[in-house]
């Protein structure tokens, strides 16, 4: 079983090196050199691959996609932890740190 790491809205992310990317019919392909394996990773998720080439926290990814698209906050945020997540456990990206909000 895989560990899974906690993920917040405030979670940095980043896409980790290795990995080389290509566009098929608008969508978003990968190869990971790491791992061997290939991905793909589809037109939303290519566009959430294309936001997460420096840091940003999740909750900005959520942000510029509901800028995009009309979709609710609630879903955004399940779908948009959901795949990160499997990044996260395929080593296709990397936690960087957490932003703490003081309430």
């Amino acid at each position: 079983m895989i560990n899974q790491q906690q993920l917040t809205k405030d979670t940095v992310i980043v896409q980790v090196e290795g990995n080389i990317v290509s566009d098929m019919d608008g969508e978003k392909v990968m190869l990971s050199i790491q791992n061997g394996k290939y991905y793909n990773l589809g037109e939303i998720g290519g566009e959430i691959w294309q936001l997460i080439t420096v840091p940003i926290s999740i909750s900005n990814v959520i942000g510029q996609l509901q800028a995009q698209y009309e979709v609710e906050t609630a879903e955004c945020q399940e779908q948009v932890t959901a795949f990160v997540q499997q990044l996260l456990e395929e080593g296709l990206i990397e936690k960087k740190h957490s932003v703490r909000r003081l309430e």
